[in-house]
């Protein structure tokens, strides 16, 4: 349920906060007072474009601010879109809009503009002229009807996409193979070549670091031979000056002050130590010397491997694992162009088993939907006639057209009627005015409002294009759909008003030579003053107000019965 809406900054509103309550939410004004700025700033909340020309003059940005508490189906949604939920279900949506960017807030973590129009639609539905025009799109019949069969359809359709998807990729790999025999001739020997060519290296996956590492060591033989040498040469016992020989040197001296000088002895002790490491290390580094023996045998091989792996690498993968994934492909290609005919036919095959069994599939859902079109049809029937189409014929035409099957299944669904006696009974698109659209899209909300999850519905110019008993039925309906459902109306009508169980008056006026739309919570008294205004009297007479007066009366009665 929608609890509130705050706005700053917002076209011709300063600041103003409106508190929602549950039931019949009506909001009223004189024409151009700014009530689309009310739906307006709720659709912006809600993700719809933002500009800069949203902004109040002289003001750096604009606010708009819902606060909705979720029922536990829309805490669902919201677990399943990754977005903060409060403990106590509450969420708060806020954009923020400036001259540069606007911002959109869910319960305080920034969010995408396209995130919010993903969740409009679990928080609220708005009906306005454009939701009514949406019947008449090809599409809307089909989509209400398997709506209303619910989950049975919604399975069915799944299933449906999942074996199209099979369909689709059959088909194109079947378009795909559709060449001649000289071209595939060729490609055949190409992709021979290429599997030999691959399977001619003898790969191995590990090979790739072992060979550049071994290559690499040799290229530098003989630098690190030059280093390894002169090392071997200043600490060994030959060259003079050398470590060796001057660390034999000094032993031999310290040795002959031992017989002197008992001291000597650990400093013997040292250097003795100091000798032996020195003679080993010359050892280790006379070995390593040793092993770096330059090959030019075993240096031209690694090479002429290495130029094999790049010039592979070049045409077929940047490592030996995607080369070989490469070989892979190509022999499976090469397999299906040696047994072309047989592939061909296996894929002909496969393409005609999924044909059937996405025609089975639509003639299941198909069945599903005849089944429900009657039923559906009585209950929309009823509901028109509550709205004052005393005698309307309406049924819902479901027609198979099995070569054009989709995700959709392949029935053409239409709405046919005729609100008029004697009058054929035609395509809803054909004959439906914008006034009776209204009407029909309510007796469709009416039908489908125990179907859904969504709590509050915001009605704008339901009421366009009727008057007296016609309204008054629209009224008493609006009031039925409010016992389950938070509905937000804006009306010009009266009887629309009476069923107000919060009634907030929209107005234009000027504070500090500027006009500003103010929007406030009428009183029971205020009420009936706006109702007597709505009846179109250009003086507030005591008759008007007593018309009123037995107006609302009269809805409290219908409200009391709901």
């Amino acid at each position: 349920m929608l609890e509130s809406l705050h706005v700053k900054n917002l076209a011709l509103i300063d600041e103003q906060e409106v508190v929602f309550s549950p039931g019949m939410n009506i909001l009223t004004g004189e024409t151009g007072a700014g009530k689309s700025i009310i739906i307006g700033s709720v659709n912006l909340a809600l993700g719809a474009k933002a500009g800069k020309e949203y902004i109040r003059a002289g003001a750096e940005y604009a606010l708009v601010e819902l606060v909705f508490s979720l029922n536990e189906q829309q805490c669902g949604r919201l677990k399943e879109m990754e977005l903060p939920i409060e403990e106590d279900h509450t969420l708060i949506l806020q954009r923020k809009i400036t001259a540069g960017r606007s911002i959109c807030r869910a319960n305080g973590e920034s969010i995408s503009a396209g995130q919010l129009k993903s969740l409009a639609g679990y928080l609220l539905d708005m009906y306005g002229q454009h939701e009514h025009q949406s019947l008449l799109k090809p599409a809307a019949a089909g989509k209400l009807l398997d709506d209303y069969i619910g989950q049975k359809a919604e399975a069915v359709k799944e299933a449906l996409k999942a074996k199209l998807a099979d369909y689709r990729e059959c088909r194109e790999e079947l378009e795909s193979q559709d060449t001649d025999e000289r071209v595939r001739a060729r490609e055949a020997q190409l992709l021979e070549f290429e599997v030999n060519e691959i399977e001619a290296a003898g790969l191995n996956p590990e090979e790739d670091e072992l060979v550049e590492k071994r290559y690499r060591r040799l290229t530098n033989a003989k630098r690190v031979k030059e280093v390894v040498y002169g090392v071997h040469a200043l600490t060994g016992y030959e060259t003079e000056g050398s470590a060796g020989l001057a660390v034999g040197h000094a032993l031999r001296e310290l040795k002959t002050i031992s017989a002197y000088d008992e001291e000597s002895e650990p400093l013997i002790s040292q250097l003795t130590d100091i000798d032996d490491l020195l003679n080993d290390f010359n050892r280790s580094m006379a070995q390593y010397s040793d092993s770096l023996e330059f090959d030019e045998e075993e240096f031209a091989h690694l090479e002429e491997r290495l130029n094999v792996l790049n010039h592979l690498k070049d045409k077929y993968g940047s490592t030996i694992a995607d080369i070989l994934k490469t070989w892979e492909e190509k022999q499976k290609s090469l397999e299906k162009l040696g047994n072309y005919e047989a592939y061909m036919e296996q894929l002909r095959e496969r393409q005609k088993e999924l044909e059937g069994e996405i025609l089975g599939l639509c003639e299941k859902l198909s069945g599903l939907r005849k089944k429900a079109a009657g039923p559906l049809a009585k209950k929309l029937k009823a509901a028109m006639t509550d709205l004052n189409f005393l005698n309307v014929e309406f049924f819902i035409s479901v027609t198979e057209e099995a070569k054009a099957f989709s995700a959709e299944g392949y029935d053409q669904v239409e709405f046919m009627i005729s609100t008029n006696p004697g009058e054929a009974v035609k395509p809803l698109w054909q004959i439906a005015s914008g006034g009776e659209l209204s009407r029909i899209m309510l007796a469709f909300k009416t039908v489908f409002a125990d179907k859904d999850d969504t709590d509050t519905l915001v009605f704008d110019e339901i009421d366009t294009g009727i008057s007296g008993k016609t309204a008054w039925k629209v009224a008493e309906k609006l009031g039925r759909l409010s016992r389950n459902h938070q509905i937000i109306c804006i009306t010009h009508l009266s009887q629309i008003a009476s069923m107000a169980d919060s009634h907030f008056l929209i107005e234009k006026n000027i504070k500090n030579d500027r006009t500003v739309t103010d929007i406030r919570e009428l009183t029971g008294e205020e009420s009936l003053k706006e109702m007597a205004r709505l009846l179109g009297s250009g003086e507030l007479t005591e008759a008007v107000l007593c018309n009123a007066r037995e107006m609302r009366q009269t809805a409290e009665k219908v409200k009391e019965s709901r």
